[in-house]
């Protein structure tokens, strides 16, 4: 069929110039731009695309979108008090869609997570559209989990209702993990009835972040690395990330490798990272921390020698592809990881990309340690390690073709 010329609205929640925006939804639609579909985006922006320091920016990356062929649309986000203001949020996106589908002749609208979905759900009732529902996560699940919310309580049943009724009308389902596919294929309003399905996990930019044996050289240079055996965690700290166990197998690795190095690349605490591991009893020349612009995070990731990330296991996550993980690999970074976390077993257990944890004992860390020190001994290891993110979360070959071939699907349904 083809998909030139097939017109497609997309809506997210997260802003577009938030780095979640920038690494997970406009990398995808510039590589779609190829397939000839017509792309209009609609995002929810906070703030600073408003102000008149961040106006700038804004008219720059809306003008240089539109070059690429997306033509880009934003409402404010509002945050509170959260459920009023989500609410507000979902009327005046529906409001203000229902002018794009008319204004553009939309064919297909494409919900990236919860929110969206319940705006694409008015969009298909009002103009009979074809409709995705890209999951993303569970989304009242993960609050659950994160202890933000009570199990049943008003936000809970509110949000599983939204879904229900977007499980119950889309046309075709996204999920970032094959494991988290058989469980909600059971539940109410996917129960019983086809739909199309696609896995499409957090994929990575492979021209963007790769190794490089000069930012290796430069970054362990400006770090005072000599040969210390660098382990690096690249992203957010506490909330689902296991920060203190991640301190505690690092200072298990020690004993291992005495002289081995923990990079932390965060916007988070400072200060909360260096008490944790000064109380695990290691000094200051055996860590750095460092805030890094997000161009630059390939360079600092290839001065390391494995990646690590541990991660709250429980339900929700099951639905969770860490976009991390991708990027580690694609430095050629074997991985330190936790059983129970999405897709992830199978990275260690069938690709043999890194070592796993499965319950934070010290018998667990010092048997992982062993077996990773065991691994960087292949002189091979990063290009093996290259060769499995090009399998699994190459951008272009993983994301876009799954995703083209889910819109041909739908569209010719």
């Amino acid at each position: 069929m083809g998909l030139k010329g097939r017109r497609v609205l997309f809506i997210s929640y997260n802003g577009m110039l938030d780095p979640l925006g920038q690494t997970q939804v406009l990398p995808y639609l510039r590589s779609l731009v190829s397939t000839g579909v017509e792309f209009t985006l609609l995002s929810f922006e906070r703030n600073k695309a408003f102000d008149p320091a961040g106006q700038e920016g804004t008219r720059k990356l809306r003008a240089a979108l539109l070059e690429q062929g997306i033509d880009w649309r934003w409402l404010r986000y509002h945050q509170s008090p959260s459920l009023p203001a989500t609410t507000y949020d979902v009327f005046a996106g529906v409001r203000f869609a229902k002018a794009l589908v008319q204004e553009k002749r939309i064919e297909l609208v494409h919900a990236r997570s919860h929110i969206p979905a319940t705006i694409a759900v008015a969009l298909k009732r009002r103009f009979k559209l074809k409709m995705i529902f890209d999951l993303r996560g569970l989304m009242a699940d993960e609050y659950v989990d994160a202890e933000h919310w009570p199990m049943n309580g008003l936000r809970y049943r509110i949000t599983k209702l939204a879904e229900r009724r977007a499980l119950g009308k889309t046309d075709a389902i996204v999920t970032l993990t094959e494991k988290i596919w058989p469980i909600i294929r059971e539940w109410d309003g996917l129960r019983g009835r086809e739909v199309h399905h696609a896995v499409i996990p957090c994929c990575v930019d492979l021209k963007r972040f790769s190794f490089s044996q000069h930012e290796r050289e430069l970054r362990r240079a400006e770090l005072g690395l000599d040969q210390q055996f660098t382990l690096v965690y690249s992203g957010s700290i506490d909330g689902w990330y296991l920060t203190e166990k991640m301190v505690e197998y690092f200072a298990s690795f020690r004993r291992n490798v005495p002289d081995s190095h923990l990079l932390w690349l965060t916007n988070g605490s400072h200060e909360r990272i260096r008490q944790l591991m000064m109380s695990s009893n290691i000094g200051l020349s055996s860590f750095s921390i460092r805030s890094v612009a997000a161009d630059l995070v390939p360079s600092y990731l290839s001065a390391a020698d494995a990646g690590i990330a541990f991660i709250k296991p429980c339900f929700s996550k099951l639905a969770s592809s860490p976009t991390k993980n991708g990027e580690y690999l694609a430095c050629g970074l074997p991985l330190v990881i936790n059983s129970g976390i999405g897709d992830s077993d199978a990275l260690v257990e069938e690709y043999k990309a890194g070592v796993l944890v499965n319950d934070f004992t010290a018998e667990d860390y010092a048997g992982a340690a062993a077996r990773l020190v065991q691994m960087t001994t292949d002189p091979g290891l990063r290009n093996k390690m290259r060769s499995v993110a090009a399998q699994l979360f190459d951008l272009e070959a993983v994301g876009t073709d799954r995703y083209a071939d889910l819109y041909e699907r739908v569209l010719g349904w």
